[in-house]
């Protein structure tokens, strides 16, 4: 009896469905193979790099591409982004910028760009912008969307980038507003604390089952904050001594000769972003302990967002995430007490103004000077 295994290691069952199918009647005459095959250039882009699988994101658009070029041409060359966001211009992103450098080039390695998907390399107006720079240089573009190569000059082709351009813009805003709007929920009728770092002051600590219950079924947990035991008296302090009339120089001069750690030097694995010389010491009055409601125990979104453009609502401005400081009026916060407060809502309110100077000080909690 045969053994069903092959003895060299080979996959059989993917030989076998690999294979050359049997020939197929059919009438007419058979279409002649292409003489020569084109050399094509993959591009593609991951957005994110903790919710999506470099791997799997990068193997089914080369699918597509692959599948879109078939017997046409040969994939040569990947040019794939991970972590850049479709809004970023083409220029400014690494890959596309690399593949426009050897685009420009005389022996280039390839004379076409092939994409697995529209929203994976475009959005709004960049490919009409890019379609004169690949004309000029003789290169063509294809998208699955289209099923063959790009006509910049064909109307319906025209008409259908418009489209496309918008769907994609639609797509990343509409996202945005659905996430936006859950979270101003959560934190305002659920007292959740939305992730990313504590606020100094604070640490995480452990707030029962997780309310997603499949996240709850896989073992994850809910975090809350609770206060931290080395820097929550200073937060209390840093408000005693705004309340006491002192300025943000003498604050900060104070805290640094007491040696006290400043947010990022006290959680440096959360703040490895900060990592210049002189990280760890105050240089200026803690914005987050002037104006951060979370101290007075509630939960809070929109005082800070995020945006890409640097000046706002003119995407070609896009230089990375910049954090633009929202009216007070905008700012969302829970209904109800949530964690321990570090100060009564009382000081903080009035900590937001510039009190005068009142007769004597408060003790810094590590030195008592």
């Amino acid at each position: 009896m045969a053994s069903l295994h092959s003895s060299s290691g080979d996959d059989l069952l993917a030989a076998w469905l690999h294979g050359q199918n049997a020939a197929v009647r059919s009438r007419g005459r058979p279409t002649p193979a292409r003489a020569g095959r084109i050399r094509v250039a993959f591009y593609g882009r991951t957005s994110t790099t903790d919710y999506q699988d470099e791997a799997s994101s990068r193997r089914w658009q080369l699918d597509n591409a692959t599948d879109l070029i078939g017997d046409r041409g040969l994939i040569v060359a990947e040019f794939f982004d991970v972590g850049w966001s479709r809004k970023v211009p083409w220029s400014l992103r690494p890959e596309p910028s690399r593949l426009l450098a050897e685009i420009a080039q005389v022996d280039r390695p390839f004379d076409a760009v092939v994409v697995g998907e529209y929203e994976r390399a475009f959005e709004g107006g960049q490919l009409q912008a890019l379609l004169p720079v690949l004309r000029r240089h003789g290169v063509v573009l294809w998208l699955p969307e289209f099923g063959d190569v790009v006509d910049e000059a064909d109307p319906v082709h025209q008409a259908v980038s418009l489209l496309l351009g918008c769907e994609s813009r639609r797509e990343v805003l509409r996202a945005r507003f659905r996430s936006t709007a859950a979270m101003r929920a959560q934190a305002r009728d659920q007292g959740r604390h939305l992730g990313g770092r504590p606020p100094y002051g604070y640490r995480l600590v452990d707030g029962g089952p997780h309310p997603n219950r499949a996240h709850a079924r896989w073992g994850r947990r809910q975090h809350r904050l609770g206060p931290d035991p080395v820097s929550a008296p200073v937060v209390r302090w840093i408000f005693a001594r705004r309340l006491a009339g002192g300025s943000a120089a003498a604050t900060a001069r104070a805290l640094n000769e007491c040696g006290v750690r400043s947010p990022s030097g006290h959680d440096p694995e959360r703040n490895r972003h900060r990592s210049r010389p002189g990280v760890g010491r105050f240089t200026r009055w803690p914005k987050s302990s002037r104006i951060r409601d979370t101290r007075v125990g509630r939960c809070g979104i929109g005082s800070a967002p995020t945006t890409n453009e640097t000046r706002p609502g003119d995407k070609r401005s896009s230089r990375g995430a910049i954090r633009r400081w929202n009216p007070k009026d905008e700012w969302v916060i829970s209904t109800w007490i949530v964690h321990p407060p570090l100060v009564s809502e009382t000081d903080f309110i009035r900590a937001q103004s510039d009190p005068g100077a009142t007769a004597g000080g408060p003790r810094c909690p590590l030195c008592s000077q």
